[in-house]
């Protein structure tokens, strides 16, 4: 039977799903892990997993441990498949686990390996890749680099000539279902070279939360000639990829002095607004930068705020996400971990 939110959860691991699942396990990891996890994790799956994790109670230790268990042994059996493929990964956990444990892990990761699409170039290495495949059409490389991890895509665009990577970003930011038949013909015909490809079947991929994730990853210079070369054939595109590439709870990765440039170009009411749905690591760190009287007086007034409408608190959220981005831009403010430290002067 379904859990229910606000039951009490069950012992056995075989009673709960795979999004109850997720949430036992970030509530047991410390927050940084929990926090890495999520980043992984597609947004609809996020948003998913967060209303579970909200509405857990006490979680029994057996089932605990049953979840965590399973997390170690797909960890595993991963690491496995990616060092030497499937039938090395069966060998090795029918070895390590129990049998009918081994059998669960395989069945999952089986069904994991197989629907992901060239799967077998992601143990390449990136400028081998480059090299195997920047000759190819921008069609094509742009189909290979939505189902790339995306630290591995950001490394092959940076290699790809100026032009290459604005048509490649463009056909990417505009993918989305690609029929099996386009892509089995193209992983076909890497086979042939590669002598190393397995089966696959249809999955969304590509779209602007790629290109974005992608951008992210790539050193400050390779994004502005990427973002200029595109917005000038469509200025709205270069737009929403900005507002994937940072949202309010990244404001985490801005420094105190950056914090503070920010929060003279806000009005109290609407930080207080904005910090309605924030997590309390952010709330923490943007009020640890204001004065003492003026953070207790925005605590204040967020605890006598009554009800908001969502789409209220996203538009402030996002009006101060502009002004950050602004700030950025003008070389006011750096953020970290966006690929720009070789852009720091010291």
């Amino acid at each position: 039977m379904a859990y229910r939110p606000g039951t009490k959860l069950p012992r056995s691991i075989d009673e709960v799903d795979g999004t109850l699942k997720s949430a036992i396990l970030l509530l047991l990891l410390d927050a940084d892990s929990a926090g890495k996890l999520l980043k992984e994790m597609p947004t609809d799956i996020v948003e998913e997993v967060t209303r579970a994790l909200a509405s857990l109670g006490d979680v029994p230790k057996e089932l605990g441990q049953q979840v965590i268990s399973e997390f170690y042994s797909l960890a595993m059996a991963q690491g496995y498949v990616r060092e030497g493929g499937l039938e090395y990964a069966r060998t090795l956990l029918k070895n390590s686990l129990d049998p009918k444990t081994a059998e669960k892990v395989i069945q999952q990761i089986q069904t994991q390996v197989q629907r992901t699409p060239f799967s077998f170039l992601q143990k390449a290495e990136s400028e081998n890749l480059l090299t195997f495949i920047q000759e190819e059409h921008p069609q094509t490389i742009a189909l290979i680099v939505s189902h790339l991890p995306h630290h591995k895509a950001s490394e092959i665009l940076i290699g790809l000539p100026p032009a290459k990577q604005i048509e490649v970003v463009r056909r990417v930011a505009n993918m989305e279902q690609t029929n099996p038949e386009v892509i089995r013909e193209v992983e076909t015909a890497l086979e042939s070279r590669l002598s190393n490809m397995i089966g696959t079947s249809s999955e969304k991929v590509g779209g602007v939360e790629t290109v974005a994730e992608i951008l992210n990853l790539v050193d400050r210079s390779t994004e502005r000639s990427i973002m200029q070369g595109v917005e000038s054939e469509d200025p709205e595109l270069v737009e929403e990829i900005r507002r994937r590439m940072f949202v309010f709870e990244d404001i985490n990765h801005v420094n105190d002095k950056g914090i503070q440039s920010v929060l003279k170009e806000v009005e109290n009411d609407e930080l207080c607004l904005a910090l309605k749905t924030a997590s309390e690591t952010l709330k923490t760190k943007i009020l640890a930068n204001m004065s003492s009287r003026a953070a207790e007086s925005i605590r204040e007034d967020m605890e006598f705020m009554g009800p908001v409408r969502i789409s209220d608190v996203e538009a402030a959220q996002q009006r101060i996400v502009d002004i950050v981005r602004r700030l950025e831009e003008s070389g006011d403010i750096i953020i970290s971990g966006r690929g720009g430290a070789q852009d720091v002067v010291v």
